[in-house]
């Protein structure tokens, strides 16, 4: 292991990329599980204030990657291992931005709602992309060099660009980031139809379009349906799992429980929570 390890990342100088790709983990998980602690009440978990204003961890994640880049900057000729510990650094600040995305995104306290999922996958996909850099993999098929000329392979990057462009107007996300390390996906994705609610088909496809297309927005929905709805489902059952639920209305502070009759107990009230969750929603279908 130790052969392989300096083999396939120190003798290619991949150590401050593997640091950041550890660190982003590591920070992610850790930024989870306390967050989740102090959602359920823990008692030696809280938020940090200072008076009335609540410090989301964004601030300590941005103060890190300022931190971390110049610093980088800075040793990146001195030494590889400071440099690589800047490079962790910036994984840390990185995981505690990207936590936060769906609140930098929406501008509003979304991190419990439907919409907070948005930062799990802006984490999802942060570590995908990294992974693949690690393994050796580069974006738009450049290696960095040429086989048939300079201007041949600017114009395969171009093209390949375009199509990663198209790609994500259409709403395939996964599609378009692992079509930048193997182009192939992108022409498939940016031949096949765009997802309903994608800019592609709001532009093309739907009503408000020049030329309206119903017969494609019709396939489009369908697809969605058949067999879009099954993987989310599955996706969403993972991030979950990670991160915890995002449908579930936030628990009251503990003298407003008190006051209502709810149980003390952290666990009993999260519980009674979800039973009234589960009744509302039962109650709406």
């Amino acid at each position: 292991m130790s052969d392989w390890f300096h083999e396939r990342i120190v003798d290619t100088h991949r150590l401050p990329l593997f640091c950041f790709f550890v660190a982003l983990i590591v920070a992610f998980l850790c930024t989870r599980v306390n967050v989740r602690l102090i959602r359920a009440r823990a008692r030696w978990f809280g938020n940090v204030n200072v008076g009335e204003t609540h410090i989301h961890h964004v601030v300590f994640g941005v103060v890190l990657m300022l931190l971390g880049g110049v610093a980088g900057l800075v040793l990146s000729g001195v030494s590889t291992g400071w440099y690589s510990f800047t490079a962790a650094v910036f994984g840390v600040g990185s995981a505690l931005v990207l936590d936060e995305f769906a609140l930098i995104l929406h501008l509003r306290d979304v991190y419990w709602q439907e919409e907070g999922r948005t930062s799990v996958d802006a984490v999802f996909v942060a570590l995908a992309a990294t992974g693949l850099l690690l393994l050796g993999m580069r974006p738009l098929g450049w290696d960095g060099q040429p086989t048939g000329g300079r201007w041949t392979a600017v114009a395969f990057l171009v093209v390949n660009l375009v199509f990663a462009v198209v790609t994500l107007l259409k709403g395939k996300i996964w599609s378009g980031i692992a079509g930048l390390f193997f182009p192939p996906c992108l022409y498939v994705g940016a031949v096949r139809l765009a997802r309903p609610g994608s800019p592609w088909a709001r532009w093309y496809y739907s009503e408000v379009a020049r030329r309206p297309k119903p017969r494609r927005m019709a396939r489009a929905v369908h697809r969605e349906e058949r067999w879009r709805r099954p993987v989310i489902r599955v996706k969403i059952a993972v991030q979950e799992f990670v991160s915890g639920r995002h449908d579930l209305p936030a628990p009251q502070p503990r003298a407003y429980r008190r006051r209502q009759g709810a149980p003390r107990h952290p666990r009993l009230a999260a519980a009674r929570v979800e039973r009234r969750w589960r009744s509302h929603r039962s109650r709406i279908r």
